[in-house]
């Protein structure tokens, strides 16, 4: 009789690992992995959306997300630096954005297959649609760039304090230049007389003795005001006719060119011997541009052709073809064993189409 229950015991043991197994995986598939990505901003890779993010990049991960059943946690970095000491640090598994892959970040890191091909291209002021300079515009762009209106807050307080040090002086003296003791008008007929003195235009002195010590200063102080900005105004007009226009990497020598910090531009920018301003975020490059403070912006085609077709549209263009061949990548930690299953998961992308169908969104469409 035992030996006639053994194989009953048998089949409700294996049923019970059957069963067992079965719940396990159930639950397993119940409970996605959450992976920690870090990523930028960085339109249209990434793009935030009222703290909704979406882009490119992003969207391309949660397709591979997705099919590998993974949850994914985002932890956006200020800049290239900071997400790369993320992976490094071993805060988050992976990194999303627009990452170059380069030979001394394979050094420390590991790849993915290249989600996007792209390059370096060149940014400059201007809708490009009209190839020719014309001096009445680059005149009126000098006078009210920054540096202009810096130079004109400082003839602002170099007629304001003489002519308050003047007034306070003169205005007891009704025969001399201010003709009355009232703040107003009298402030503005000191103001006259400070902004004449400043070029060295004024007709009357003031009678108080050291009223007269401040009008010789002011007029000394003056010449050299007018001396000093009608040379930085010449040598920057002399300047931008010697330099003419930029149309490649090779005109981009001994030029102000604004790039991100950390990242690959900024040491391709050093080789060709610019004068490299970089910034932490590429909204900054872009605003120095168009206040004039850089003679271009150098980055990734991708973010500089989506800037120029909406935002910039009609104040910049880009110049040339990518010179700086290069593919961006899904960065991982060494030895993370789920960057092979991303790289089959990336194949299948392209393969059914679907990764087409994301770059046309943020790229073709736009």
């Amino acid at each position: 009789m035992v030996s006639h229950m053994l194989p009953v015991f048998g089949r409700l043991a294996a049923a019970v690992c059957l069963a067992a197994t079965l719940a396990t995986t159930a639950f397993a598939q119940s409970e996605p992995r959450e992976v920690v990505v870090a990523t930028r901003v960085l339109p249209p890779l990434v793009v935030d959306q009222k703290g909704a993010l979406s882009g490119f990049s992003i969207e391309l991960w949660n397709a591979i997300a997705e099919r590998l059943k993974l949850k994914t946690s985002y932890q956006p970095a200020p800049d290239v630096r900071a997400l790369l000491e993320e992976v490094r640090s071993e805060k988050v598994e992976i990194g999303v954005a627009a990452i170059s892959i380069t030979s001394a970040r394979e050094v420390e890191f590991e790849f993915s297959q290249p989600i996007l091909n792209a390059g370096l291209q060149i940014m400059i002021r201007g809708s490009g649609r009209d190839t020719d300079a014309n001096p009445l515009t680059d005149l009126l762009g000098l006078l009210f760039s920054k540096t202009s209106l810096v130079w004109l807050g400082i003839a602002l307080l170099l007629i304001l304090i003489p002519a308050h040090i003047v007034w306070f002086l003169e205005r007891r003296h009704n025969s001399g230049i201010i003709p009355t003791d009232k703040y107003i008008p009298g402030i503005f007929y000191a103001m006259y007389w400070s902004a004449a003195t400043l070029a060295t235009q004024a007709e009357n002195q003031p009678r108080q003795w050291f009223a007269r010590v401040v009008a010789l200063f002011w007029m000394f102080t003056g010449i050299v005001f007018v001396a000093l900005y009608t040379a930085q105004l010449t040598a920057t007009l002399t300047v931008q006719q010697i330099q003419g226009g930029i149309s490649g990497p090779d005109d981009l020598a001994g030029r102000k060119v604004a790039t991100t910090r950390g990242s690959t531009a900024a040491n391709v920018l050093r080789d060709l011997r610019a004068q490299v301003t970089e910034v932490a975020r590429i909204d900054e490059a872009y605003e120095a541009l168009q206040d004039r403070d850089v003679d271009a912006v150098v980055f990734d085609s991708p973010v500089l052709l989506y800037f120029a077709a909406n935002e910039g549209k009609g104040r910049v263009h880009l110049v040339g073809v990518p010179f700086r061949k290069e593919d961006y990548g899904i960065i991982f930690r060494p030895n993370n064993p789920l960057r092979r299953q991303v790289n089959a998961t990336l194949l299948q992308l392209r393969e059914d189409g679907t990764y087409q169908q994301i770059y046309d969104k943020w790229f073709t469409s736009r």
